[in-house]
């Protein structure tokens, strides 16, 4: 943007020494597939201008922009760019940028970055404008009549961009707008990118404190929207740039290190190049490989990491094939014919990067112990790896068989004017999702500033086969916002690659999550799930329902399901005192004693005693014990008692089942903890038929409750449908009998 804009970075006493170092010294991209010379991106800013041209005549200023541009699409039509150049130069003509040189510079040294990417035709003809309508006389009603909606769609996005002021004290509204900008056409916010790497290739000339304020602004929001548009071509290098400007010294450090090793005898790197050629080679697998420098921040961050670089750490392998199915192919080769590290291996083309990002990620040791980190990817994918959401094309033409009569007038929805993006990273609408619900800027800024920090995506699993991306660090709470909206206010627990899991717990990638959600209308988040949320999605929507309920939210997220006052109907039992630590209890007020089905044993005259521990009912196999006083205990025959009780020589007393089918049971229901819990299963039981005798509601774990009826039945047949009744109760994972050892006889 003009208010930015500096001299191209030139010889002279006004350019610091630090970006012309980087300038000079910058790591070289991959060469492309096409045997063409690369066009430097920077020498644009250099190129002598030839003034107007002839109305058809293309003028030789924009020739290296559409020299890449046909590298990537040759059978583009280069006639509106030729007009663009034409008004954009016209407009521009008089303009000068700091240090003098002519204004036109700009906007075609950034259309030359998005033309090297790959971006189609609309996009360049709108970054040769991009300034027109901000800087000179020229109106967005004359860019439509002349270029059509799409292009004036496009420079009006990029112009409000411009017009936003990067002051502290404006940034949570500028970022929202910068936000709403990218949601709306992810082309507006790759134009700003190439805009704002343009103006740091330039910022010699600026003031070193406004050098470092825009550094800064790139560092915290510019890159981390490069890394989720996929654009890493841009990000790196404005990464590079950022470090030179904030970190001169480590910065300059690096640069030695690199140069250092530049200048030493031999390359492991172009050894084991050559070797893994020799093996795809003899495999018959096409392909290329290539050697891919590392850029100066990575350079950083690996010293900061192993300490002393070796050779092979100032870069990696990249290996170009034609088809996915010959990335695996390669993969195998390598794995068979040379050492590899298997703790390395990524597969992000089976699961993809939330930026698009696709790529088969290992690494070989070499016998004297160095490492090669090697990609594997398609011609495709490393388009894409390059070039992210630039590499799309348009994603806003209609498909070419549904005509473009299916699409909305002028690309846009007529409700709400956003675009219809079938290719919208899901972060972003995420993002979007969530900006629109942020109850102030402020609040905005800091859940954006949380979000952009997470440099890794984590993908779970649906049990529907249906997939949830969630930044690195999200829980089980994250994930419920994330499939339910705010109707996840009523999850009641999880399960995590089918075990029982709490809301707290952390997902791990590829984890499979079942959540578990309860149908209480009046259902409600717990305060402690913020603790627990890493999305901005969670939080705002947690905050939003605490916000517009004060006296809410009392509930832990842990918490048993007492019942209270406000409970739905009434709980048949009463409540007495314990001690902490200990279990509640709850019993009848005025219950009879009940009957017991009736048991026979082989002792005569023998009382006879149904085990606590196992609660044996018509028609479990029992067997007795004889205990102290001539009492013969019955237990069920797969107690775990049963195996105590012959252990220590007890003789086993046959028992039998008489006619009374009349029994009592003791069930335990695991369940989460919600409102109204204890109110709901009691209904349940009362419902079944059943009475309860006593009730005990553990003091809650993690989320979970354990409660403990033992119940009179009027008929042991009745049980099955019992559990089936309580298992049915919302919030309820499990019922079954009491299991527990019997107290010492």
């Amino acid at each position: 943007m003009s208010a930015e804009a500096t001299n191209p970075a030139t010889a002279g006493p006004a350019v610091p020494p630090v970006p012309q170092a980087l300038t000079a010294s910058a790591a070289p991209a991959a060469p492309r597939r096409k045997a063409r010379p690369r066009i430097d991106l920077r020498r644009l800013g250099r190129a002598a201008l030839l003034g107007s041209a002839t109305r058809d005549k293309l003028p030789d200023a924009i020739g290296h922009v559409v020299e890449a541009h046909r590298a990537h699409h040759p059978d583009a039509d280069i006639e509106p760019l030729r007009r663009a150049y034409v008004l954009a130069e016209s407009s521009h003509r008089g303009q000068m940028r700091k240090s003098g040189e002519p204004y036109i510079t700009h906007p075609l040294a950034v259309t030359l970055i998005l033309a090297e990417l790959g971006a189609e035709t609309t996009t360049l003809t709108a970054s040769l404008l991009h300034d027109t309508v901000e800087d000179t006389d020229v109106t967005l009603e004359q860019v439509r009549e002349q270029f059509g909606e799409e292009v004036r769609y496009l420079v009006d996005g990029v112009t409000k961009l411009e017009k936003v002021d990067y002051g502290a004290a404006a940034e949570p509204e500028t970022f929202r707008k910068m936000l709403v900008a990218t949601g709306n056409d992810v082309r507006v916010m790759s134009i700003k990118l190439a805009d704002r790497l343009h103006n740091m290739r330039t910022l010699g000339v600026m003031r070193p404190e406004k050098q470092a304020r825009i550094a800064k602004v790139t560092r915290d929001v510019l890159i981390p929207l490069a890394e989720r548009l996929g654009v890493q071509a841009l990000k790196t290098e404005l990464e590079d740039l950022v470090f030179a400007v904030l970190h001169p010294e480590e910065y300059a450090r690096t640069r030695d290190l690199i140069a250092k090793n530049a200048a030493r005898p031999g390359d492991p790197l172009a050894e084991v190049a050559e070797e893994v050629r020799g093996v795809l080679r003899e495999a018959d697998i096409p392909a290329e490989v290539l050697i891919r420098p590392r850029h100066f921040v990575s350079v950083h961050r690996v010293a900061r990491k192993r300490g002393r670089l070796r050779g092979t750490d100032f870069g990696r392998l990249l290996v170009l094939v034609n088809e996915d199915a010959d990335c695996y192919a390669v993969l195998g080769e390598l794995h068979t014919c040379l050492t590899p590290v298997v703790s390395e291996f990524k597969d992000f083309i089976a699961v993809p990067k939330f930026n698009l990002y696709q790529s088969l990620h290992t690494a070989v040791a070499r016998p004297d112990g160095q490492m090669v980190e090697v990609l594997i990817r398609t011609h495709q994918m490393h388009k894409v790896a390059e070039a992210g959401v630039v590499a799309l094309g348009n994603p806003y033409a209609p498909a070419p068989e549904s005509g473009a009569s299916d699409a909305p007038a002028n690309g846009a929805s007529p409700a709400e004017g956003e675009r219809v993006d079938p290719t919208r990273p899901g972060w972003l609408s995420r993002l979007l999702d969530w900006q629109r619900a942020a109850p102030d800027p402020d609040h905005f800024w800091s859940t954006l500033r949380e979000d952009l920090a997470q440099d890794r995506e984590i993908t779970v699993f649906r049990p529907d086969g249906g997939t949830l991306g969630l930044p690195e660090g999200a829980t089980c709470v994250d994930a419920a916002y994330a499939q339910y909206g705010e109707d996840a206010h009523a999850c009641i627990g999880a399960r995590v690659n089918g075990r029982l899991a709490t809301l707290s717990t952390v997902l791990r990638d590829g984890d499979t999550v079942q959540l578990l959600m309860g149908q209480d209308p009046a259902s409600e988040p717990s305060r402690e799930w913020l603790d627990h949320a890493h999305t901005p999605a969670a939080r705002i929507a947690i905050q939003r329902w605490l916000a517009t309920h004060p006296g809410g939210g009392t509930g832990t997220g842990d918490d048993a399901g007492a019942a209270g006052p406000g409970d739905r109907g009434s709980v048949p039992a009463r409540a007495t005192a314990a001690r902490d630590g200990e279990a509640t209890a709850a019993t009848p007020a005025d219950a009879p004693r009940p009957r017991r089905a009736d048991v026979l044993a082989d002792r005569p005259g023998a009382a006879v005693r149904l085990a606590g521990c196992c609660t044996p009912v018509p028609p479990d196999e029992i067997t007795g014990f004889a205990v102290r006083g001539g009492v013969v205990t019955v237990h069920r025959a797969g107690c775990a008692a049963v195996a105590r009780m012959k252990s220590l020589g007890r003789a086993e007393i046959g028992v039998r089942w008489g006619d009374t089918a009349e029994c009592r049971v003791t069930l335990v229901a695991e369940s989460f903890g919600r409102p109204h819990l204890l109110a709901d299963l009691t209904e349940a039981i009362a419902a079944a038929g059943a009475e309860i005798v006593s009730a005990t509601v553990e003091p809650p774990s993690q989320q979970r409750v354990r409660h403990t009826y033992t119940l009179q039945l009027p008929d042991a047949s009745h049980l099955p449908a019992l559990m089936r009744a309580m298992r049915d109760v919302p919030g309820v994972y499990d019922v079954g009998r009491a299991q527990h050892q019997p107290p010492a006889s």
